[in-house]
């Protein structure tokens, strides 16, 4: 049986005093995760022995914090599926997903996910885990997926997505000639009145921003290199699309699929400060072969 997630802090000076609640507060330990902690087989240490979120901390004290073990979403099955790992630690996980994989199951495709594959892999390592993805990408979508391995972490990299400090870079195939070299599309986007998939500009959608940057102009598609200030649903394809110049192969937002079977968009560069180790991480992933026999067969022509 795998090891339960923890974490250790030797109490300075400045700290001496302070409420066992007040100095994890500091530590964005949730008010969610010490009630977990209590009912649900955690354990709070001070110098290895019992406390409660009352105790007054000293100077030098050992104060560990014990996770409950997590295990799998009822439903959700592990499959013996290849992962391309970039990097992994006690901490997370930062895979390069192919195109056509569901980042979750879905009722059209319960099984085949990256979720599933996670289970799957936890598994074979021995690691009573479930599945905390980060940064989620589209089924057709292929690159850079960062995953935390327990819930806490999962939480502490959604407090930096709020404040934009994980940041990820797109390249985009979009269809015809985009004329500014680059440009920030600034427009609302929102569900569709009559789709529960397809999202539109509209002026009471939420805000929404993307920045852009041609890289190469080619015969029929422009080269774009995008980033976002904003993860809205689908939103460097509508953005795009409102432009009118979709994605190559996007069919849902009436992009040309004559030259690729799925949107021409790729996750290839994630970067972030490590929640733990603190060193600045940064991992790329190169274009899929699809992408890039475009490209060829655009230089032949």
């Amino acid at each position: 049986m795998s090891q339960q997630f923890q974490m250790k802090w030797v109490i300075g000076e400045s700290n001496e005093g302070k409420l066992v609640r007040e100095f994890l507060k500091e530590k964005e330990i949730s008010r969610t995760a010490l009630t977990d902690i209590k009912f649900k087989g955690g354990n709070i240490l001070v110098n290895g022995e019992e406390v409660n979120v009352r105790y007054r901390l000293a100077w030098r004290d050992k104060l560990t914090v014990i996770f409950p073990r997590e295990s799998p979403s009822e439903g959700l099955s592990g499959e013996n599926i290849p992962l391309p790992i970039l990097y992994e630690d006690e901490y997370l996980l930062v895979v390069n997903k192919p195109a056509g994989m569901n980042t979750i199951p879905s009722r059209e495709h319960p099984v085949g996910s990256l979720a599933n594959a996670l289970i799957g892999y936890y598994q074979c390592c021995g690691l009573q885990a479930t599945t905390h993805i980060v940064t989620r990408l589209d089924r057709d979508t292929s690159g850079i997926v960062l995953i935390a391995k327990h819930r806490h972490v999962h939480h502490l990299f959604s407090l930096m997505q709020q404040s934009g400090q994980v940041k990820r870079t797109y390249e985009a195939f979009a269809e015809g000639e985009m004329q500014q070299d680059n440009d920030t599309i600034v427009a609302p986007i929102g569900r569709k009145d009559d789709s529960i998939i397809e999202r539109e500009v509209r002026k009471d959608g939420k805000y929404a921003c993307t920045h852009y940057q041609v890289l190469a102009r080619y015969n029929g598609f422009t080269h774009l290199e995008l980033t976002l200030d904003t993860g809205r649903t689908h939103q460097i394809r509508v953005h795009l699309s409102f432009l009118k110049h979709p994605l190559l192969g996007d069919d849902l937002y009436g992009g040309d699929v004559s030259q690729i079977n799925r949107q021409a968009l790729h996750c290839k560069k994630i970067s972030f400060i490590h929640p733990f180790l603190n060193d600045e991480m940064i991992f790329t992933a190169p274009l899929p072969k699809d992408m890039l026999n475009l490209l060829e067969a655009d230089l032949h022509d």
